[in-house]
């Protein structure tokens, strides 16, 4: 638009797929990737494949329940699957979302390979870390097939990207700003803030790592005394608050 490019309404001008009843695979649902399923499972009435060395029960009785209730009013459920092989979800799924930590067993998890056990019209999504992707096999990808379309926040080797990817069509690109909010950028200092003041007076770990809202809301001096999350608090056997 800005550019005047916009010359009239068209029948095929941008057409796209519907997510709505698309089949959404989750590589890692931990607390970031289950709430990504359940935003896609509850907003788009998405089917959810999961890929993930645990079962995340939780994840699956929230879909699947939401799943019973469509059924109920007469509308198609939902499901959540916990895959066991990687390239069944690769193959299997519309859009791929990925949210795995970054280490030696996923550095490069979507290379060339893996790349093209996706739908050649898939949709690849990066909320882990940049290096997950290999980030030039994926320029060669998205060339090679243009109906393949990739959205990124993080690359492999940031603030640079690789050669050519900024020329590629199919692929958004953002600089790393999925936190960028006044809420979740206060959150992480005042998080983290706390972490060191309670480490400095020994106070014990906050029993529920994954819900940190106490330490978000309201005063500062009502805050719990304990720290919000420590990644490592059972190999350094510190003592965790009871409920």
């Amino acid at each position: 638009m800005r550019a005047g490019k916009y010359q009239g309404w068209l029948p095929t001008l941008f057409v796209g797929k519907l997510l709505q009843g698309a089949t959404v695979g989750i590589v890692g649902a931990g607390r970031i990737g289950a709430a990504y399923a359940r935003m896609m499972a509850e907003g788009h009435k998405c089917n959810i494949l999961y890929f993930d060395p645990y079962q995340n029960k939780a994840l699956e009785g929230a879909v699947n329940s939401y799943g019973a209730f469509l059924a109920s009013r007469g509308e198609k459920a939902v499901t959540c699957t916990r895959v066991t092989s990687l390239q069944d979800l690769l193959a299997a799924c519309d859009v791929v979302s990925l949210h795995t930590a970054l280490d030696a067993s996923t550095r490069h998890l979507m290379n060339t390979e893996r790349l093209r056990q996706m739908k050649s019209d898939g949709v690849l999504i990066n909320c882990a870390r940049g290096p997950v992707i290999d980030e030039q096999a994926l320029v060669a990808h998205l060339q090679a097939n243009p109906d393949f379309r990739v959205g990124l926040d993080v690359f492999e080797r940031e603030p640079e990207m690789a050669a050519g990817l900024a020329e590629c069509p199919n692929a958004v690109i953002v600089p790393h700003i999925a936190s960028a909010s006044l809420f979740t950028r206060g959150g992480m200092a005042t998080l983290a803030a706390a972490n060191v003041a309670s480490r400095l007076v020994g106070e014990p770990v906050w029993h529920s790592p994954n819900e940190v809202g106490a330490f978000l809301d309201g005063e500062v001096a009502k805050r719990p005394h304990a720290s919000p999350s420590i990644v490592n608090a059972k190999e350094l056997q510190l003592p965790t608050l009871s409920k």
